[in-house]
């Protein structure tokens, strides 16, 4: 029996954290790690009690991709084809609530897609980045080609996807692909806290204020306005007068309590 490659982790005020397990191969992302990857994501999904989720890699690498070794024996079928229980991504989508990326080391092609496919990107001073799809000779198919450009700009996606060069984290957060970046160190503390703030917002905020964020971004400022106006048309109407005062003076406590910190 494989031991298993995905390690969870469930903090009983609301998030999981799901670790890549794979250390000796840099948490390659092989057919068993996916599948386990894949059904976390599915019945972490279904737990109402889990709103928020952690990624994060064991040992020294966040994830180096999909495992070269693999698809080097077993061709195309290593991938898993769209659709099926293998495809991360799609798990990924499943979830409705905020996923953080605690990049604790190098994230590499299949592994800078998982990144991407994360709500919050922290990174620790150990992550880089890099793009080989050119180098390996495999057509990116979990969204870096369309997603790495939105984010950081067409020159310097097409910069990373053609060299197949490394990004630090420092520069990464220049351009705008990370959030943070922190000492090893402080990667999981500051992933909680964030998991943890994210927790006292209005359950159902942290679900539908995402939807369409995401929503929004994938068309235009025009369409995306529309989309917002409409669906606050539709949520607003519900919100009682005694529940926004209440959540204010909470808001108004919250605000004093960090500004004393």
């Amino acid at each position: 029996m494989n031991a298993l490659t995905l390690q969870i982790d469930r903090d009983t005020s609301g998030y999981a954290i799901l670790t890549l397990n794979r250390p000796a191969a840099m948490n390659a992302l092989s057919r068993q790690l996916r599948q386990e990857l894949t059904s976390a994501l599915d019945d972490l999904a279904r737990d109402e009690s889990i709103r928020v989720l952690i990624l994060t890699g064991a040992g020294r690498a966040f994830c180096a991709g999909v495992d070269l070794k693999e698809l080097g024996q077993s061709g195309s079928q290593a991938l898993g084809a769209t659709g099926t229980a293998s495809n991360v991504l799609e798990a990924i989508g499943r979830f409705k609530g905020p996923i953080i990326a605690a990049i604790n080391g190098p994230a590499i092609t299949g592994g800078f897609e998982l990144a991407l496919a994360c709500d919050v990107l922290l990174a620790s001073t150990s992550a880089r980045f890099a793009d080989t799809h050119a180098r390996v000779g495999v057509m990116p198919g979990w969204g870096l080609s369309q997603k790495l450009s939105r984010v950081i700009g067409p020159y310097r996606a097409k910069e990373l996807a053609l060299t197949g060069n490394f990004l630090s984290a420092e520069l990464a957060a220049e351009w705008g692909l990370v959030n943070r970046v922190v000492q090893p160190e402080q990667l999981m503390p500051l992933a909680r806290q964030l998991a943890a703030d994210m927790l006292t917002a209005v359950p159902q905020m942290l679900v539908a204020l995402k939807k369409v964020m995401d929503d929004g971004y994938a068309v235009s400022l025009a369409d995306g306005l529309a989309i917002e106006g409409e669906r606050a048309r539709a949520a607003n109407t519900a919100v009682k007068p005694a529940e926004v005062e209440a959540r204010r003076a909470a808001i108004r406590e919250r605000g004093k309590a960090q500004s004393k910190g």
